[in-house]
């Protein structure tokens, strides 16, 4: 009889809760945007997407994600700019499948992100491995809901040395370090972070470890798989393609790509021009936020 009792008041007491629940008017609190885009069967990618206006999106480094943009978030929101950063598969929160990593399949990721959520004339900005990527997106989809390019310290036109153009990493560098990712990745993400700054003070210790936190987050398979691919990626026939404006904001002692990257970039691609930042390595958007923020934000309004 007591069990009855019990469940009998049970159920009314959640039939009250209930009820009181329904009769709440609220505003929602938030935009109701999806944090995860599925692009493929059982693949989502996690997105950053904050603020209202102009959309700016961003795509990360290698072996990065989207947290990396943590500061240009917050500026350019309060902006007035939505700022959607994209997790490519395989890095931070994003699904982890096997299979391809390569820049068409990041490309085609991008494509399918932009048409969910419906966005047009885009300013879209990469970081390094992100700017190879931005870069092969735009010659592959003809520059599809983009109306301006921003490369940030981008690995391109090719990270890699080649027969008729001497710049970037060699082929035997570029093999030990495909190695290292697969034999010993944490001290590759060690020697890697100390050469993200101008100097081995440009950068705090604190942002440093927040940096190699954010290293360590990749999946190892898509880091191994993704930086082969850009090994063997060459862009400087696709560069004519782009039409757009293109920003080119580059650190001139970066480390990692060398300030000559930009200038390719630049004699390759008509309608663009080089931003110098005189004090920054490679993480020129964190050694100096504020010019960076602001030349971005200036990019955009243009």
């Amino acid at each position: 009889m007591k069990t009855i009792i019990s469940t009998i008041s049970l159920l009314i007491a959640l039939s009250l809760n209930q009820l009181i629940f329904a009769q709440v008017k609220r505003t929602p609190a938030s935009a109701g945007r999806a944090e995860y885009i599925e692009v493929e069967k059982n693949v989502k990618l996690h997105v950053i997407d904050l603020g209202e206006g102009q959309p700016i999106v961003l795509i990360h480094g290698w072996p990065l994600n989207n947290a990396m943009y943590e500061y240009q978030y917050q500026y350019l929101v309060q902006k007035g700019f939505r700022v959607i950063g994209i997790s490519l598969r395989g890095f931070g929160k994003s699904d982890r499948p096997y299979g391809k990593y390569d820049f068409d399949v990041f490309s085609d990721d991008i494509k399918v992100v932009l048409e969910k959520l419906g966005i047009e004339n885009a300013v879209l900005g990469g970081f390094s491995m992100g700017g190879a990527v931005v870069t092969h997106y735009m010659a592959k989809y003809n520059g599809a809901h983009i109306s301006k390019l921003a490369l940030f310290a981008a690995a391109a036109p090719s990270w890699k040395q080649r027969k008729d153009y001497p710049y970037g990493i060699s082929e035997e560098a570029a093999a030990g370090l495909i190695q290292t990712t697969k034999t010993n990745r944490q001290q590759l993400i060690e020697d890697f972070g100390k050469g993200f700054g101008a100097t081995e003070t440009s950068l705090s210790a604190p942002a440093s470890n927040w940096l190699a936190s954010i290293n360590a987050d990749a999946s190892p398979y898509a880091t191994t798989q993704s930086i082969t691919a850009l090994r063997d990626l060459d862009l400087r026939p696709v560069l004519a393609r782009i039409k757009v404006p293109v920003a080119i904001f580059h650190g001139t002692k970066d480390k990692l790509c060398d300030f000559v990257f930009a200038e390719q970039l630049h004699k390759g691609i008509k309608n663009s021009y080089i931003v110098k930042f005189e004090n920054s390595g490679h993480a020129l958007f964190l050694e100096e936020m504020d010019k960076f923020n602001t030349e971005l934000e200036k990019f955009a309004r243009s």
